[in-house]
Protein backbone atom coordinates (compact mmCIF):
# COMPACT_ATOMS: atom_id res chain seq x y z
CA UNK A 1 0.00 0.00 0.00
CA UNK A 2 1.23 3.19 -0.61
CA UNK A 3 2.24 5.57 1.65
CA UNK A 4 1.50 9.04 2.73
CA UNK A 5 4.23 11.42 1.15
CA UNK A 6 6.55 13.42 3.87
CA UNK A 7 5.68 16.73 3.06
CA UNK A 8 7.60 18.63 5.74
CA UNK A 9 11.01 16.75 3.87
CA UNK A 10 9.38 17.87 0.79
CA UNK A 11 8.99 21.34 1.51
CA UNK A 12 12.50 21.50 2.77
CA UNK A 13 14.19 19.60 0.27
CA UNK A 14 12.35 22.29 -2.76
CA UNK A 15 14.17 24.93 -0.52
CA UNK A 16 17.62 23.52 -0.73
CA UNK A 17 17.83 23.19 -4.78
CA UNK A 18 19.14 19.81 -4.83
CA UNK A 19 18.68 17.02 -7.07
CA UNK A 20 17.20 13.80 -5.90
CA UNK A 21 20.67 12.34 -6.93
CA UNK A 22 22.45 15.07 -5.63
CA UNK A 23 20.93 14.50 -2.34
CA UNK A 24 21.94 10.53 -2.85
CA UNK A 25 25.89 11.35 -3.47
CA UNK A 26 25.97 14.00 -0.11
CA UNK A 27 24.34 11.55 1.78
CA UNK A 28 26.71 8.36 0.95
CA UNK A 29 29.39 10.95 1.50
CA UNK A 30 28.82 12.24 5.17
CA UNK A 31 27.77 8.60 5.98
CA UNK A 32 31.35 7.47 5.29
CA UNK A 33 32.71 10.50 6.86
CA UNK A 34 30.78 9.68 10.06
CA UNK A 35 32.17 6.16 10.13
CA UNK A 36 29.27 4.34 8.04
CA UNK A 37 31.44 3.28 4.17
CA UNK A 38 28.51 1.10 3.75
CA UNK A 39 25.58 3.15 2.98
CA UNK A 40 24.10 3.35 -0.47
CA UNK A 41 22.04 5.84 -1.04
CA UNK A 42 20.49 6.13 -4.86
CA UNK A 43 18.15 8.57 -6.60
CA UNK A 44 14.85 5.98 -5.80
CA UNK A 45 15.40 5.58 -2.41
CA UNK A 46 15.43 9.34 -1.80
CA UNK A 47 12.31 9.53 -3.89
CA UNK A 48 10.92 6.93 -1.63
CA UNK A 49 11.83 9.03 0.99
CA UNK A 50 9.90 12.10 -0.23
CA UNK A 51 7.33 11.03 -2.05
CA UNK A 52 5.86 7.55 -0.10
CA UNK A 53 6.75 8.80 3.29
CA UNK A 54 9.49 5.93 3.90
CA UNK A 55 11.35 6.51 7.45
CA UNK A 56 15.60 5.90 6.76
CA UNK A 57 17.11 3.80 9.23
CA UNK A 58 20.21 5.60 11.63
CA UNK A 59 22.15 6.90 10.77
CA UNK A 60 20.34 8.56 7.50
CA UNK A 61 18.02 10.79 9.58
CA UNK A 62 21.14 12.33 11.23
CA UNK A 63 23.23 12.91 8.16
CA UNK A 64 20.12 14.35 6.54
CA UNK A 65 19.78 16.73 8.87
CA UNK A 66 23.25 17.72 9.17
CA UNK A 67 23.20 18.47 5.45
CA UNK A 68 20.05 20.47 5.39
CA UNK A 69 21.19 22.51 8.43
CA UNK A 70 24.56 23.69 6.19
CA UNK A 71 22.35 24.35 3.32
CA UNK A 72 19.55 26.03 4.81
CA UNK A 73 21.56 28.09 6.93
CA UNK A 74 19.36 27.55 10.24
CA UNK A 75 19.09 24.60 12.65
CA UNK A 76 16.78 21.39 11.26
CA UNK A 77 16.79 18.22 13.01
CA UNK A 78 15.22 15.07 12.11
CA UNK A 79 11.88 15.89 13.24
CA UNK A 80 11.94 19.13 11.00
CA UNK A 81 12.21 16.72 8.18
CA UNK A 82 9.33 14.46 9.36
CA UNK A 83 11.79 11.48 10.21
CA UNK A 84 10.79 10.93 13.76
CA UNK A 85 8.32 8.63 13.48
CA UNK A 86 5.74 11.20 14.07
CA UNK A 87 3.18 12.52 12.17
CA UNK A 88 4.68 14.23 9.17
CA UNK A 89 2.11 16.66 8.13
CA UNK A 90 3.40 20.44 8.23
CA UNK A 91 3.63 22.16 11.20
CA UNK A 92 4.79 24.80 13.05
CA UNK A 93 8.11 24.70 14.74
CA UNK A 94 6.50 24.51 18.64
CA UNK A 95 5.19 20.91 18.14
CA UNK A 96 1.21 20.13 19.09
CA UNK A 97 1.92 17.32 21.32
CA UNK A 98 2.28 18.74 24.76
CA UNK A 99 4.17 18.11 27.10
CA UNK A 100 6.64 16.54 26.00
CA UNK A 101 8.19 13.69 27.21
CA UNK A 102 11.78 12.83 29.34
CA UNK A 103 12.86 11.12 26.13
CA UNK A 104 11.78 13.95 23.17
CA UNK A 105 13.17 16.71 25.48
CA UNK A 106 16.30 15.37 26.10
CA UNK A 107 16.40 14.90 22.31
CA UNK A 108 15.15 18.48 21.12
CA UNK A 109 17.77 19.66 23.35
CA UNK A 110 20.50 17.55 22.61
CA UNK A 111 19.85 17.92 18.74
CA UNK A 112 18.76 21.40 18.23
CA UNK A 113 21.79 22.43 20.08
CA UNK A 114 24.05 20.12 18.47
CA UNK A 115 22.53 21.79 15.16
CA UNK A 116 23.12 25.44 16.35
CA UNK A 117 26.59 24.50 17.20
CA UNK A 118 27.20 23.20 13.84
CA UNK A 119 26.08 26.00 11.81
CA UNK A 120 28.57 28.29 14.32
CA UNK A 121 31.65 26.35 12.84
CA UNK A 122 30.56 26.88 9.54
CA UNK A 123 29.31 30.89 9.96
CA UNK A 124 25.84 30.61 9.47
CA UNK A 125 23.76 32.31 12.06
CA UNK A 126 20.78 30.69 11.38
CA UNK A 127 17.94 33.18 11.29
CA UNK A 128 15.81 31.70 8.23
CA UNK A 129 13.12 30.11 9.62
CA UNK A 130 9.87 31.49 10.90
CA UNK A 131 8.69 32.84 14.33
CA UNK A 132 6.08 30.95 16.13
CA UNK A 133 3.80 33.50 17.41
CA UNK A 134 -0.10 34.16 17.76
CA UNK A 135 -2.92 31.29 19.09
CA UNK A 136 -0.97 28.29 17.69
CA UNK A 137 2.15 29.43 20.15
CA UNK A 138 0.05 30.11 22.84
CA UNK A 139 -2.64 27.11 22.60
CA UNK A 140 0.13 24.51 22.50
CA UNK A 141 1.49 25.91 25.73
CA UNK A 142 -1.71 26.54 27.17
CA UNK A 143 -2.41 22.52 26.78
CA UNK A 144 1.13 22.43 28.32
CA UNK A 145 -0.24 24.21 31.20
CA UNK A 146 -2.73 21.54 31.98
CA UNK A 147 -0.83 18.75 31.91
CA UNK A 148 2.13 20.90 33.87
CA UNK A 149 0.12 20.51 37.08
CA UNK A 150 1.34 16.66 37.78
CA UNK A 151 4.91 18.27 36.26
CA UNK A 152 7.27 15.52 37.23
CA UNK A 153 9.18 16.87 40.88
CA UNK A 154 12.54 15.38 40.83
CA UNK A 155 12.38 11.87 43.35
CA UNK A 156 9.02 10.84 41.43
CA UNK A 157 10.36 11.84 37.99
CA UNK A 158 10.87 8.90 35.36
CA UNK A 159 14.51 7.97 34.68
CA UNK A 160 15.86 9.08 31.48
CA UNK A 161 16.40 6.08 28.63
CA UNK A 162 19.78 4.74 29.04
CA UNK A 163 22.33 6.69 27.30
CA UNK A 164 23.64 5.61 23.82
CA UNK A 165 19.56 5.26 22.86
CA UNK A 166 19.96 9.02 21.05
CA UNK A 167 20.51 8.15 17.94
CA UNK A 168 21.82 12.01 17.44
CA UNK A 169 24.27 12.33 19.62
CA UNK A 170 26.93 11.18 17.41
CA UNK A 171 26.28 13.90 14.98
CA UNK A 172 28.19 16.47 17.80
CA UNK A 173 28.51 14.50 20.83
CA UNK A 174 31.25 12.20 19.92
CA UNK A 175 32.19 11.33 23.89
CA UNK A 176 30.08 9.11 25.76
CA UNK A 177 29.02 10.49 28.76
CA UNK A 178 29.07 8.71 32.09
CA UNK A 179 26.86 9.18 35.75
CA UNK A 180 28.14 12.44 37.08
CA UNK A 181 28.50 13.66 40.51
CA UNK A 182 27.44 16.56 43.14
CA UNK A 183 30.56 18.34 42.52
CA UNK A 184 30.43 18.31 38.87
CA UNK A 185 26.61 19.33 39.18
CA UNK A 186 27.65 22.48 41.15
CA UNK A 187 30.51 23.50 38.28
CA UNK A 188 27.85 23.52 35.92
CA UNK A 189 25.59 25.71 38.25
CA UNK A 190 28.79 28.22 38.63
CA UNK A 191 29.18 28.15 35.46
CA UNK A 192 25.26 29.55 34.99
CA UNK A 193 26.47 32.03 37.02
CA UNK A 194 29.00 33.09 35.12
CA UNK A 195 27.34 33.38 31.55
CA UNK A 196 24.68 35.22 33.61
CA UNK A 197 26.99 37.70 34.03
CA UNK A 198 28.87 37.75 31.47
CA UNK A 199 25.59 38.58 29.21
CA UNK A 200 24.19 41.45 31.86
CA UNK A 201 27.32 43.44 31.37
CA UNK A 202 28.48 43.02 27.48
CA UNK A 203 25.34 41.14 25.74
CA UNK A 204 24.73 37.76 24.19
CA UNK A 205 27.32 38.50 21.17
CA UNK A 206 30.33 37.17 22.63
CA UNK A 207 29.32 34.37 24.30
CA UNK A 208 26.58 33.13 22.80
CA UNK A 209 28.40 29.63 21.72
CA UNK A 210 29.76 28.94 24.99
CA UNK A 211 26.60 28.69 26.36
CA UNK A 212 24.82 27.23 23.43
CA UNK A 213 27.88 24.14 23.85
CA UNK A 214 27.88 23.88 27.45
CA UNK A 215 23.87 23.29 27.12
CA UNK A 216 24.76 20.45 24.75
CA UNK A 217 26.44 18.57 27.50
CA UNK A 218 24.03 18.75 29.73
CA UNK A 219 22.04 17.24 27.59
CA UNK A 220 24.07 14.53 26.88
CA UNK A 221 24.29 14.27 30.61
CA UNK A 222 20.85 13.97 30.98
CA UNK A 223 20.86 10.55 28.64
CA UNK A 224 22.95 8.68 31.49
CA UNK A 225 21.88 6.95 34.56
CA UNK A 226 22.36 9.25 37.54
CA UNK A 227 20.50 9.69 41.21
CA UNK A 228 17.16 11.27 41.33
CA UNK A 229 18.51 14.38 43.12
CA UNK A 230 21.06 14.73 40.50
CA UNK A 231 19.05 14.48 37.57
CA UNK A 232 16.24 17.10 39.06
CA UNK A 233 19.27 19.57 39.43
CA UNK A 234 20.44 19.19 35.87
CA UNK A 235 17.47 19.36 34.50
CA UNK A 236 17.56 22.80 36.58
CA UNK A 237 21.01 23.68 34.52
CA UNK A 238 19.25 23.02 31.40
CA UNK A 239 16.52 25.20 32.10
CA UNK A 240 18.50 28.06 33.05
CA UNK A 241 21.17 28.07 29.95
CA UNK A 242 18.25 26.72 27.85
CA UNK A 243 16.77 30.68 28.56
CA UNK A 244 20.15 32.25 28.90
CA UNK A 245 20.54 31.07 25.50
CA UNK A 246 17.22 31.86 24.51
CA UNK A 247 17.37 35.20 25.55
CA UNK A 248 21.20 35.97 24.27
CA UNK A 249 20.10 34.46 20.70
CA UNK A 250 17.45 37.08 21.10
CA UNK A 251 19.76 39.54 21.93
CA UNK A 252 21.85 39.51 18.75
CA UNK A 253 18.52 38.79 16.59
CA UNK A 254 18.21 35.21 16.07
CA UNK A 255 14.76 35.86 17.39
CA UNK A 256 13.15 32.20 15.43
CA UNK A 257 16.11 30.42 17.70
CA UNK A 258 15.78 32.20 20.49
CA UNK A 259 12.14 31.40 20.74
CA UNK A 260 13.29 27.41 20.40
CA UNK A 261 15.61 28.02 23.37
CA UNK A 262 12.72 29.19 25.13
CA UNK A 263 10.46 26.73 24.69
CA UNK A 264 12.89 24.00 25.42
CA UNK A 265 14.15 25.76 28.34
CA UNK A 266 10.33 25.51 29.56
CA UNK A 267 10.34 21.78 29.06
CA UNK A 268 13.14 21.44 31.07
CA UNK A 269 11.74 23.32 34.00
CA UNK A 270 9.23 21.24 34.04
CA UNK A 271 11.36 18.07 34.60
CA UNK A 272 12.46 19.77 37.10
CA UNK A 273 9.85 19.98 39.11
CA UNK A 274 9.77 23.66 38.75
CA UNK A 275 6.94 25.78 37.36
CA UNK A 276 7.76 29.35 38.46
CA UNK A 277 10.71 28.48 36.06
CA UNK A 278 8.90 27.33 32.88
CA UNK A 279 6.73 30.37 33.39
CA UNK A 280 10.01 32.84 33.41
CA UNK A 281 10.85 31.07 30.18
CA UNK A 282 7.32 31.99 28.79
CA UNK A 283 7.69 35.50 29.81
CA UNK A 284 11.10 35.86 28.32
CA UNK A 285 9.09 34.81 25.16
CA UNK A 286 6.24 37.42 26.00
CA UNK A 287 9.22 40.51 26.17
CA UNK A 288 10.60 38.83 23.05
CA UNK A 289 6.85 39.45 21.38
CA UNK A 290 6.82 43.12 22.14
CA UNK A 291 10.02 43.77 21.20
CA UNK A 292 9.73 42.27 17.75
CA UNK A 293 5.96 44.08 18.11
CA UNK A 294 3.80 42.05 18.56
CA UNK A 295 1.79 43.20 21.67
CA UNK A 296 -1.03 41.33 22.17
CA UNK A 297 0.88 37.85 21.45
CA UNK A 298 2.62 39.01 24.43
CA UNK A 299 -0.42 39.84 26.52
CA UNK A 300 -1.36 36.13 26.29
CA UNK A 301 2.20 34.76 26.75
CA UNK A 302 2.52 36.39 29.97
CA UNK A 303 -0.84 35.50 30.76
CA UNK A 304 0.14 31.78 30.62
CA UNK A 305 3.19 32.51 32.59
CA UNK A 306 1.59 33.91 35.58
CA UNK A 307 -1.10 31.27 35.67
CA UNK A 308 1.89 28.38 34.80
CA UNK A 309 3.70 29.77 37.92
CA UNK A 310 0.48 30.31 40.08
CA UNK A 311 0.89 31.01 43.65
CA UNK A 312 4.22 29.46 43.47
CA UNK A 313 6.04 32.77 42.05
CA UNK A 314 7.79 35.14 44.17
CA UNK A 315 6.45 38.93 45.31
CA UNK A 316 9.34 39.49 42.80
CA UNK A 317 8.62 37.14 40.38
CA UNK A 318 5.04 38.61 40.16
CA UNK A 319 6.70 41.59 39.62
CA UNK A 320 8.11 41.42 36.64
CA UNK A 321 5.83 40.00 35.47
CA UNK A 322 3.37 42.56 35.97
CA UNK A 323 6.39 44.78 34.13
CA UNK A 324 6.23 42.54 31.10
CA UNK A 325 2.10 43.20 30.88
CA UNK A 326 2.57 46.88 31.63
CA UNK A 327 4.73 46.88 28.82
CA UNK A 328 2.52 44.87 26.09
CA UNK A 329 -0.54 47.50 27.53
CA UNK A 330 1.37 50.58 26.90
CA UNK A 331 2.70 49.45 23.26
CA UNK A 332 -1.26 48.90 22.52
CA UNK A 333 -1.86 52.30 24.04
CA UNK A 334 -3.83 50.86 27.03
CA UNK A 335 -2.98 53.42 29.15
CA UNK A 336 -5.33 52.83 32.10
CA UNK A 337 -4.35 49.22 31.95
CA UNK A 338 -0.62 49.96 31.92
CA UNK A 339 -1.14 52.31 34.68
CA UNK A 340 -2.94 49.99 36.79
CA UNK A 341 -0.45 46.82 36.25
CA UNK A 342 2.68 49.12 37.26
CA UNK A 343 0.80 49.31 40.69
CA UNK A 344 0.69 45.92 40.59
CA UNK A 345 3.89 45.48 39.57
CA UNK A 346 5.18 48.20 42.71
CA UNK A 347 2.50 46.30 45.21
CA UNK A 348 4.15 42.99 44.70
CA UNK A 349 7.92 43.73 44.81
CA UNK A 350 7.41 45.58 48.08
CA UNK A 351 6.79 42.42 49.41
CA UNK A 352 9.97 40.85 48.11
CA UNK A 353 12.35 38.73 50.14
CA UNK A 354 15.30 38.63 48.77
CA UNK A 355 16.56 35.04 50.40
CA UNK A 356 13.36 33.67 49.32
CA UNK A 357 13.58 34.36 45.58
CA UNK A 358 15.11 31.87 43.35
CA UNK A 359 18.50 32.45 41.77
CA UNK A 360 16.90 33.14 38.01
CA UNK A 361 15.18 35.86 39.75
CA UNK A 362 18.03 37.29 40.84
CA UNK A 363 18.11 40.29 37.57
CA UNK A 364 15.14 41.66 39.04
CA UNK A 365 15.93 44.30 41.43
CA UNK A 366 14.85 47.30 42.23
CA UNK A 367 17.09 49.08 39.68
CA UNK A 368 15.67 46.71 37.19
CA UNK A 369 11.77 47.24 38.38
CA UNK A 370 12.84 51.00 37.67
CA UNK A 371 14.57 50.26 34.50
CA UNK A 372 11.47 48.70 33.07
CA UNK A 373 9.01 50.95 34.38
CA UNK A 374 11.04 53.89 32.31
CA UNK A 375 10.58 51.39 29.45
CA UNK A 376 6.78 51.26 29.75
CA UNK A 377 6.32 54.76 30.54
CA UNK A 378 8.03 55.82 27.39
CA UNK A 379 6.52 53.14 25.73
CA UNK A 380 3.19 54.71 26.49
CA UNK A 381 4.49 58.08 25.78
CA UNK A 382 3.89 57.44 21.97
CA UNK A 383 0.38 57.42 22.17
CA UNK A 384 -0.46 58.87 26.12
CA UNK A 385 1.87 62.59 26.21
CA UNK A 386 1.21 62.58 29.79
CA UNK A 387 4.11 59.48 30.26
CA UNK A 388 6.97 61.42 29.36
CA UNK A 389 7.89 62.74 33.23
CA UNK A 390 7.59 59.24 34.72
CA UNK A 391 9.60 57.83 31.95
CA UNK A 392 12.76 60.39 32.86
CA UNK A 393 11.95 60.09 36.41
CA UNK A 394 12.29 56.13 36.22
CA UNK A 395 15.02 56.32 33.80
CA UNK A 396 17.03 58.35 36.26
CA UNK A 397 15.95 56.59 39.25
CA UNK A 398 17.29 53.05 37.30
CA UNK A 399 20.50 54.75 36.18
CA UNK A 400 21.36 55.76 40.04
CA UNK A 401 20.84 52.15 41.55
CA UNK A 402 22.41 50.20 38.80
CA UNK A 403 25.25 48.24 39.97
CA UNK A 404 28.48 47.25 38.49
CA UNK A 405 28.27 44.55 35.75
CA UNK A 406 24.91 45.96 34.18
CA UNK A 407 26.38 47.51 31.43
CA UNK A 408 23.58 46.79 28.58
CA UNK A 409 20.46 47.53 30.88
CA UNK A 410 22.44 50.84 31.56
CA UNK A 411 22.41 51.50 28.08
CA UNK A 412 18.77 50.29 27.54
CA UNK A 413 18.20 53.54 30.73
CA UNK A 414 20.07 55.82 28.66
CA UNK A 415 18.01 55.26 25.35
CA UNK A 416 14.78 55.48 27.55
CA UNK A 417 15.78 58.73 29.15
CA UNK A 418 16.93 60.34 26.08
CA UNK A 419 13.61 59.21 24.40
CA UNK A 420 12.08 60.79 26.74
CA UNK A 421 13.37 64.28 26.75
CA UNK A 422 12.94 63.83 22.63
CA UNK A 423 9.17 63.10 23.56
CA UNK A 424 9.21 66.22 25.19
CA UNK A 425 10.74 69.08 23.36
CA UNK A 426 13.97 68.80 25.52
CA UNK A 427 16.47 68.25 22.17
CA UNK A 428 19.38 69.44 24.00
CA UNK A 429 18.99 66.98 26.94
CA UNK A 430 17.63 64.48 24.36
CA UNK A 431 21.02 64.51 22.63
CA UNK A 432 23.03 64.16 25.56
CA UNK A 433 21.80 61.19 26.40
CA UNK A 434 21.57 59.64 23.22
CA UNK A 435 25.39 60.12 23.04
CA UNK A 436 25.55 58.65 25.68
CA UNK A 437 23.97 55.80 24.83
CA UNK A 438 26.01 55.50 21.64
CA UNK A 439 28.90 54.90 23.17
CA UNK A 440 27.14 52.66 25.34
CA UNK A 441 26.07 50.68 22.95
CA UNK A 442 29.35 49.99 20.86
CA UNK A 443 30.85 48.57 24.42
CA UNK A 444 28.20 45.96 24.42
CA UNK A 445 27.33 42.50 21.87
CA UNK A 446 23.46 43.55 21.57
CA UNK A 447 21.86 44.40 18.12
CA UNK A 448 18.89 45.06 20.70
CA UNK A 449 20.24 47.97 21.93
CA UNK A 450 20.54 48.94 18.13
CA UNK A 451 16.87 48.10 17.29
CA UNK A 452 15.62 50.80 20.31
CA UNK A 453 18.57 53.73 19.19
CA UNK A 454 17.06 53.29 15.43
CA UNK A 455 13.67 54.12 17.26
CA UNK A 456 15.19 56.93 18.93
CA UNK A 457 16.41 57.61 15.89
CA UNK A 458 13.24 58.50 14.80
CA UNK A 459 11.92 60.94 17.23
CA UNK A 460 15.21 63.04 16.15
CA UNK A 461 13.58 63.77 12.67
CA UNK A 462 11.36 66.76 14.24
CA UNK A 463 14.44 68.40 15.21
CA UNK A 464 16.06 68.67 11.96
CA UNK A 465 16.50 72.56 12.70
CA UNK A 466 18.64 71.98 15.60
CA UNK A 467 22.06 71.60 15.04
CA UNK A 468 23.26 69.13 17.97
CA UNK A 469 19.71 66.43 17.23
CA UNK A 470 20.91 66.66 12.94
CA UNK A 471 24.13 65.65 13.83
CA UNK A 472 23.27 62.91 16.02
CA UNK A 473 20.70 61.74 13.73
CA UNK A 474 23.63 61.45 11.50
CA UNK A 475 25.84 59.85 14.05
CA UNK A 476 23.26 57.17 14.70
CA UNK A 477 22.79 56.52 11.29
CA UNK A 478 26.39 56.25 10.31
CA UNK A 479 26.60 53.43 13.14
CA UNK A 480 27.44 50.50 10.33
CA UNK A 481 23.45 50.52 9.89
CA UNK A 482 22.46 50.16 13.09
CA UNK A 483 24.63 46.62 13.58
CA UNK A 484 25.90 46.06 16.82
CA UNK A 485 29.35 46.00 17.43
CA UNK A 486 30.24 42.12 17.07
CA UNK A 487 28.67 39.10 14.44
CA UNK A 488 26.17 36.88 16.73
CA UNK A 489 28.27 34.01 18.15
Amino acid sequence: MRRERNTKLVDLFALTGWSKGELARLVNRRAAGMGHPQLATDTSRVRRWLEDGECPRDPVPRVLAALFTERLGRVVTSEDLGLTGRPRHHVPAVPEELPWSTKRTVDALTEFTGMDLMLNRRGFVGTGFALVAGPVLVTNFDRWLGAGKSAPTGPAAAPPPRAGTFGTRAVYAPIDSGPVGAEEVAALEHAVTVFRAWDANRGGGLQRKAVVGQLNEVGNLLTAENPAQVRRRLWAVAANLSVLAGWMSHDVGLDPTAQNYFVIGAHAAREAGDLPRAAEALSRAARQMVHLGRPRDALALIDLAQRTAGDRATPTTRAMFHTVEAWAQAALGQAAECRRTLGLAERAFTGSQPQDDPDWIGFFDSADLHGMQALVYRTLADSDPSAVRPAQEHAQKAMELRALGHQRSQTFDLISLASAYLLDGQPDAGAQYARMAIRSTREVSSHRTWDRLGEMQKLTGRYKDVPEVRSLHEEIADGGGLQGPAAPA
